[in-house]
């Protein structure tokens, strides 16, 4: 069986719109999803997971009701479960999360960013 990498930038080719996560790879239960992010987001949580962000370029500010953090491209933050947070881009950002299969982008807030499907790219 042949094994093939998958490469990250060629992935955020094959779309454009922004926050709208698309699966690249799946390890047990966990999958890998990238997202292409300007402007604010949704106040939101996971209440059954954590979540870690990782910046492939650019910079993502993520909001807490207690301050907020600055993730530069090739830094990574986790987001321990049940802690709002809110990400915000001022200039476009690319990203990767790492969140168990199933989770919703925006937790149980819902709105017009949340993204029910999941879609492979």
């Amino acid at each position: 069986m042949k094994r093939k990498a998958v490469n990250i930038k060629e992935k955020f080719t094959k779309f454009n719109d922004l926050w709208s996560p698309r699966i690249i790879a799946q390890v047990n239960n966990y999958q890998f999803k990238i997202a292409r992010v300007k402007g604010d987001f949704t106040w939101h949580d996971h209440k059954e997971t954590d979540e870690a962000f990782i910046v492939i370029d650019g910079e993502l500010r993520i909001d807490f009701r207690d301050g907020s953090t600055t993730v530069r491209a090739g830094e990574l933050l986790v987001v321990p479960k049940g802690i709002e947070h809110k990400p915000f881009a001022e200039k476009e950002c690319r990203i990767m999360m790492v969140e168990p299969s199933g989770t919703v982008n925006t937790g149980d807030a819902g709105g017009d960013k949340t993204k029910l499907t999941e879609e492979w790219v």
